[in-house]
């Protein structure tokens, strides 16, 4: 058992958090769950702290077929959200499939999601079958879906609105019987207003939206964070920790956590690993916040002009082609160009823009 002040312990006891147990970023399909793990109600380490609300809008639309839209900032816990709606749902027994929208190009994407038929494409030497397939009577979690191309937008709708599809290469139509669940980190009602995003898609997702506060609006939430995570790690690593000294939390509570509960998560991590005779003591804070500083509470078009530059800088700054910026970013190079001259990107002198 961790201990922190009488004080600390009396003020925040209670205050609600969830497990950040996740699946890693290649894995794709959940499979069933035995009897003998424990659930989602399980993993809440507390019930009346500032998750309380969104706790209970999970509770409230899980046993439907609403389609969900979860927002808030990288890092805020919204696959874990996604698989708690999954698991208290009556499509519990089947798949949760997750597809990460941002991680490869419009044409890969579509095949990930709808299959292909052998020969469909170069490379397709067998057919294939996609995320919606798997999810059948099951869930289909659509993350960073802000990130998704302009021209499979439309085949997203359809399967939204019609419940049916055809795999690439393909002219058999494939019903299916999917729920979904969405999540972004970006202003998809600026986006729409940006051309950037499908007006009549994104009503279709939000038709329950919930937002996830992030970290530094939770601090009453944090010392119960620490605890655990600080628990979890301990028994991981085979090690004793038995303290977070008062000081410590102090500073831990005074930080803005700009990576929410993933940076904290890290940041407990090394705290543990740096720890000795059952004390906690990470390297100090203040180091930390001086290298995440500049990333500080960044604007969504600090976010994007920053992802376009590290995309343009590895493609060497050529835009169009298959190792270009645009494929990186999962755009046409037209919309690459619209979106770098409303941003003010220019490569350098030395650099053509193609």
């Amino acid at each position: 058992m961790i201990s922190i002040s009488s004080t600390q312990a009396d003020e925040y006891r209670g205050n609600a958090i969830m497990s950040t147990t996740i699946y890693s970023p290649d894995e794709s399909v959940l499979r069933k769950r035995e009897r003998s793990e424990p659930s989602f109600l399980d993993s809440i380490v507390g019930r009346r702290g500032g998750l309380r609300s969104i706790l209970a809008q999970v509770e409230a639309v899980a046993p439907t077929n609403a389609t969900i839209l979860l927002t808030g900032e990288t890092g805020t816990g919204k696959e874990l959200i996604a698989r708690a709606i999954h698991e208290l749902s009556p499509r519990r027994s089947r798949n949760l499939v997750k597809v990460n929208c941002a991680a490869m190009p419009a044409g890969l994407l579509e095949s990930e999601l709808f299959g292909h038929e052998r020969g469909a494409f170069t490379g397709a030497i067998n057919s294939r079958v996609g995320r919606f397939a798997l999810a059948d009577r099951g869930t289909l979690f659509l993350d960073e879906i802000g990130d998704m191309p302009l021209e499979l937008q439309p085949k997203i709708l359809r399967v939204l609105q019609e419940r049916e599809f055809e795999p690439v290469g393909s002219t058999r139509t494939t019903q299916v019987d999917v729920r979904i669940v969405a999540a972004t980190n970006r202003d998809l009602r600026q986006m729409v207003q940006d051309g950037e995003f499908r007006e009549d898609l994104y009503y279709r997702l939000n038709i329950f939206p919930i937002y996830l506060p992030p970290l530094r609006e939770r601090k009453r939430d944090i010392p119960e964070l620490v605890t655990y995570f600080v628990e979890q790690f301990a028994a991981s690593m085979g090690k004793i920790v038995e303290t977070v000294p008062e000081e410590t939390m102090r500073s831990i509570l005074s930080y803005s956590w700009p990576g929410n509960i993933r940076e904290l998560q890290n940041y407990v991590a090394r705290g543990v690993i740096l720890s000795t005779d059952g004390v906690f003591e990470p390297a100090k804070l203040e180091k930390f916040e001086r290298a995440t500083a500049e990333i500080s509470n960044p604007t969504l078009e600090d976010k994007v002009r920053q992802e376009i530059l590290t995309a343009c800088q590895r493609a060497n700054w050529k835009l169009g082609g298959p190792r270009g910026a645009a494929a990186r970013l999962g755009l046409k190079r037209t919309t690459l160009f619209y979106k770098m001259k409303r941003l003010g990107i220019a490569p350098p002198s030395d650099h053509s823009e193609d």
